[in-house]
């Protein structure tokens, strides 16, 4: 099956096999969404989630939160790992955002925050602007490859060929959709491949025949 051919599929069958995907992190608004994106760099969603309340309600505007000292914000994301460059990314953020007119809309005025790269503005963008964004996690990238997606390992890379593949009102939701695959069933160590609809035409599948 051609790549063209594996997308179109994708696209009528992703859908309905995960109606519930969406973005797992809990958030209100913009500002808690950019944190808590950054905040889940190389942790889990569950993770982050279980401590945004936490912070939020210590630090519910971001000008609070600009002016935090980095011990007490360290003390409240321990838990998740890189928990002091996380916390002076935050910081640096909250303190850029508060310095401005308004909350960043778009792609070139994200990528200027502190500690936010193009998949944090993509989540942002797609979940609260209503962008068209391809959102490349571990999930995305992963299956991208082994789909046959793309050949592109950099996620930027990646990013760029799928935005020639999705059209762009499909992009955000097959993002979580893709994403939602990668977490059931299209597991980094132990792919469900038999259980799997696309079995057929992934050319990572394994233990099939």
């Amino acid at each position: 099956m051609k790549r063209r051919d594996r997308v179109n599929f994708l696209l009528r069958k992703l859908p309905e096999l995960y109606p519930d995907a969406r973005c797992m992190l809990d958030y209100s608004g913009p500002e808690h969404l950019l944190i808590a994106t950054i905040l889940a760099a190389q942790t889990t969603d569950e993770a982050v989630n279980r401590v945004t309340p936490v912070l939020f309600r210590e630090y519910p505007a971001l000008d609070r939160l600009a002016a935090a000292e980095p011990t007490s914000v360290e003390s409240i994301i321990h838990s998740l790992g890189f928990f002091r460059s996380k916390s002076k990314s935050i910081i640096g953020a909250a303190r850029h955002i508060s310095g401005l007119d308004g909350f960043p809309d778009n792609m070139e005025d994200l990528l200027k925050v502190p500690g936010v790269g193009r998949k944090t503005a993509n989540v942002v963008l797609g979940e609260c602007f209503g962008a068209a964004a391809i959102i490349v996690d571990t999930h995305v990238k992963r299956l991208s490859d082994r789909l046959d997606l793309t050949r592109e390992t950099n996620p930027d890379r990646i990013e760029i060929e799928l935005k020639k593949l999705i059209p762009p009102p499909s992009q955000t939701s097959f993002s979580h959709q893709l994403g939602f695959h990668g977490r059931r069933l299209c597991k980094a160590k132990t792919p469900m491949c038999p259980r799997c609809p696309f079995v057929s035409f992934c050319p990572g599948a394994v233990g099939t025949i």
